[in-house]
């Protein structure tokens, strides 16, 4: 029992101290990847260009109903882009497949003449007008690699309408090819450099350069802006291989407000839709999370024909479709924090806590083990060493005997029973009767008879 104890103390302690060792070689890295319950909701409203928020009407829009008036029109508004990511299938241990369902929406309008209006939603099912408060609505599918959150190519899709009644969503989709950059995460241990972001509106990556660390709700961040080149949203077709509705208009040169040399007033002109952006992440590094968001978005009209067969004043034109600076809000931004935070918090119980536990625990183990086997062994020496105990020599022997009186020569020896008649030589027929030592004889008492 006293060898079995240490060895059952120094088993486990080896095995705590192995599995300190082990934990953060392979449990961490399961822990680094993308989540399967990823549930990410961000909504981003439009604020000044400096950041502030105290303006009613900071952005600036295209006046869809004006197409059946006389003259193009803008108006000012404040604007709401709401934004939530799931997880959909096909996922599993390798990829992870997330569905982003974004739409921009009109919370106030003011025209020229100050007059403001709150536009109505129509319901689902119901035509939508050209005063509906539903800007844009869209809805991205894409795979990304749980390991690197990059995506793999195996789902990369946007949905550009509803899909009507008995439809297919295959039907009213794009397929997105050579799509590379991150979007909605990135991926683990980020790095001081620049990574390739993926901008939605205009369908490409774009370089995502470090800009420096950030404080952001307690967080250590690293800040990236991403600038998103002018891009003719005309060329980027939609699921009938067609130019998406709003991206190309052909109005009279009079309603485009254009005047000036070689342009009459009726003279069709064709502008295209172009679009530029220059986006800012805020990512924790550790785990990738995108803690906070702001994108300045500006898309407008301007002719495509840019050559100097073209009218100057055609070629000079633009009128903003829609300007803004879209920030998230604080809301947003502290959800986005405790996501991290959690993340966070796994990676440091998973990767330093339990297997400094585990180490400690496993060194005490063993230095038990170690402890109870040496005073063991001690004590089996100290029993080794202690002599025999002597035995005197017989002569030396203190033998309590009860010594008698040597009888007599020739005399009968004393019986072993006290109360026993001493027992006398009987002569047999025959014999000599022994000489009469009667006067010399002693004679015992005897016991009385019974």
């Amino acid at each position: 029992m006293r060898r079995f104890v240490p060895a059952v103390l120094a088993f486990f302690g080896a095995a705590c101290i192995a599995a300190a060792i082990a934990i953060p070689l392979y449990l961490v890295p399961q822990l680094k990847v993308v989540p399967l319950d990823l549930d990410i909701t961000s909504d981003a409203t439009t604020v000044a260009a400096d950041g502030s928020t105290g303006e009613r009407f900071p952005a600036v829009i295209f006046d869809r109903c004006s197409v059946s008036e006389d003259r193009a029109r803008t108006l000012e508004a404040h604007l709401t882009q709401q934004r939530r990511s799931i997880i959909i299938e096909p996922s599993d241990s390798r990829q992870a497949s997330l569905q982003s369902a974004q739409t921009v929406r009109i919370d106030r309008l003011r025209d020229a003449e100050g007059t403001e209006t709150e536009p109505s939603f129509a319901a689902a099912g119901e035509t939508r007008t050209c005063e509906d408060g539903l800007l844009t609505a869209t809805i991205d599918r894409v795979s990304v690699n749980r390991k690197t959150s990059a995506p793999n190519g195996a789902v990369s899709s946007l949905q550009l309408e509803a899909v009507p009644e008995g439809g297919n969503v295959n039907d009213v989709s794009v397929a997105i090819d050579n799509r590379t950059g991150y979007q909605y995460k990135f991926g683990f241990d980020v790095q001081q450099r620049d990574y390739p972001y993926y901008d939605l509106n205009t369908r490409q990556d774009c370089a995502a350069k470090f800009e420096g660390e950030e404080t952001i709700d307690g967080f250590n961040t690293y800040h990236f802006v991403c600038d998103v080149p002018e891009t003719d949203l005309s060329n980027l077709p939609n699921a009938q291989g067609e130019a998406a509705l709003g991206t190309m208009l052909t109005m009279p040169a009079r309603w485009w407000g254009i005047t000036g040399r070689g342009v009459r007033a009726n003279d069709p002109i064709t502008m295209h839709r172009y679009a530029a952006a220059t986006r800012h992440v805020w990512v924790e590094p550790e785990t990738g999370t995108i803690v906070d968001g702001r994108e300045d978005q500006h898309q407008y009209f301007k002719s495509p024909d840019q050559s100097d067969a073209t009218p100057e004043a055609v070629r000079e034109f633009r009128m903003d479709a829609l300007k803004g600076t879209f920030k998230w809000t604080d809301d947003t931004v502290s959800n986005q924090a405790s996501k991290a935070s959690g993340y966070v918090d796994q990676l440091k119980v998973g990767g330093f806590w339990v297997p400094i536990i585990l180490g400690i625990v496993g060194v005490i183990l063993l230095i038990a083990a170690a402890l109870l086997l040496f005073r063991g062994r001690r004590d089996d020496n100290r029993v080794d060493d202690t002599p025999p105990p002597t035995t005197p020599p017989a002569d030396e022997r203190d033998t309590t005997l009860i010594k008698r009186d040597a009888p007599p020569a020739g005399a009968a020896p004393a019986s072993a029973n006290p109360w026993e008649r001493p027992t006398e030589q009987i002569p047999k027929v025959g014999d000599t009767p022994p000489p009469d030592d009667s006067a010399t004889r002693t004679f015992r008492k005897q016991p009385p008879p019974e």
